[in-house]
């Protein structure tokens, strides 16, 4: 089973690792900054001891410095500094006998302090060395200052900047943690909200959802509301068909039973033979009453979800109507118009067959008896292709034309079902289409338009 994560939890995890992202690369970057404030820090209060040790031993001759420069080498950035002194000749005038190991030569004067990284006595220590031309007791020549640190004390300065970035980052890191968390959660209340009024609605309640919600949840209550029209509309359907359906064979099969009473009420045999007859004719007229109500059901259950199969209007229905042995040279004739550019529609084909057989049934039940011919036709389009089907029998009145496609709906003949046009309707609705009757010079003209496949 696949373990559900609720939307804080996603929401928290889509918005912390890139904060957290950013908090580690403004890290680096506080610790680049750092060691570059460090360095700035130590190499002035290098430079500053050094110039003062330069000036301490010029005036006096090496014995001795001042106390405030004492002061500076004992206690510059938190550490001891060290220093010495060499005359022109590399004779030590003041200081430390041994300096560091690794110091960059210059070779040549140079007024620039040179800032160095060395070891002395085995640790690493940072430094700066000065030259300065001076006269000390009557000898006047370069005088090189060296003056260091351990490297040490500047490493613990920038861990110091570096913890209280750390403090201050986790701090606010923690802080957006709680906010985004309880944030979150209150901003998906509008969610849960909608959750109850979702969980009100019921079988016998599907109005839609009216309540203010989120400009990002719009998008879903409108599907959701036109999802319970749909369903509304759907069940409202099927309750009148069940109505219909209920109705219309109430009495087919109150004649069905009525004629099998008198069949065993006979008498005689030719009573017998004449009632079974009547009997076996409202038999076959209840199942196929039955048969296209079942067919009705099944056309309004079409829908674009439906796996539909890409059709050769052209090829099927030729095949179709070449079948039908309705047609023939002593009976009703059929003439076929089927174009040559090719038409092709997504489709059902057992239902679109069923649409256009029940034309023809139509034509030939409801025509009279002047139909003498019916023409099938196709035209093809670039976005739509056209199914007519005309005959020249009695037709519809132009006033009924409407009405002859509701189910149920017997305009001219009481002993239809009333439903030949109704599923034809809803076949031709139910692939995205449309359909419309005419007046064909007396008789009547069916037009079945369908979307061209893609």
């Amino acid at each position: 089973m696949t373990r559900r994560v609720s939307l804080r939890a996603r929401l928290t995890l889509v918005i912390l690792p890139p904060v957290l992202g950013v908090a580690l690369i403004a890290g680096l970057w506080q610790l680049n900054g750092a060691r570059e404030t460090a360095d700035g820090v130590f190499n002035k209060s290098m430079l500053s001891a050094a110039v003062a040790v330069a000036n301490d031993v010029a005036i006096s001759g090496g014995d001795a410095l001042s106390p405030r420069t004492r002061d500076i080498l004992s206690s510059t950035s938190g550490g001891q500094v060290f220093y010495h002194v060499f005359a022109p000749d590399g004779v030590i005038v003041a200081g430390y006998a041994t300096p560091p190991v690794g110091i960059p030569r210059t070779g040549e004067e140079s007024a620039e302090p040179t800032f160095f990284r060395a070891a002395y006595l085995g640790r690493d220590v940072s430094g700066v060395r000065l030259q300065t031309r001076t006269q000390i007791e009557g000898f006047t020549g370069l005088f090189t200052t060296t003056v260091w640190q351990d490297s040490a004390v500047r490493e613990a300065f920038v861990r110091d900047l570096m913890m209280r970035s750390l403090v201050v980052s986790m701090s606010i890191l923690v802080a957006l943690a709680l906010i985004v968390w309880f944030g979150v959660r209150i901003g998906l209340r509008p969610l849960l909200d909608l959750e109850q009024a979702i969980a009100q609605r019921s079988s016998g309640d599907l109005s839609p959802i009216k309540r203010a919600v989120p400009a990002e949840t719009e998008g879903i209550v409108a599907t959701l509301n036109s999802l319970f029209d749909q369903v509304s509309r759907s069940m409202a359907a099927q309750s009148e068909f069940i109505a219909n359906a209920a109705h219309q064979l109430r009495n087919p099969i109150a004649g069905v039973l009525a004629l099998a009473e008198s069949v065993v009420s006979a008498r005689t045999d030719e009573q017998v033979r004449e009632r079974s007859r009547d009997l076996l004719d409202a038999a076959q007229k209840t199942a196929d009453l039955s048969s296209r109500l079942l067919m009705l059901e099944r056309a309004q259950s079409l829908s674009q979800a439906t796996a539909f199969t890409k059709l050769d209007l052209q090829s099927s229905l030729g095949n179709w109507l070449e079948a039908d042995k309705r047609f023939g040279p002593d009976g009703i004739a059929l003439h076929l118009d089927l174009g040559e550019q090719p038409a092709n529609v997504m489709a059902d084909p057992v239902m679109l067959r069923e649409a256009i057989v029940n034309l023809l049934d139509n034509a030939c039940s409801h025509g009279g008896p002047d139909l003498s011919e019916i023409r099938v036709s196709v035209r093809s389009g670039k976005t739509e292709h056209v199914i007519a089907v005309a005959d020249n029998g009695r037709g519809i009145p132009v006033q009924d034309m409407e009405r002859a496609m509701i189910r149920f709906v017997q305009l001219n003949d009481a002993g239809s079902t009333g439903l030949g046009l109704s599923i034809v309707r809803a076949i031709v609705e139910g692939h995205n289409g449309r359909i419309s009757l005419a007046d064909n010079d007396g008789g009547l003209a069916v037009q079945v338009t369908l979307p061209a496949a893609a």
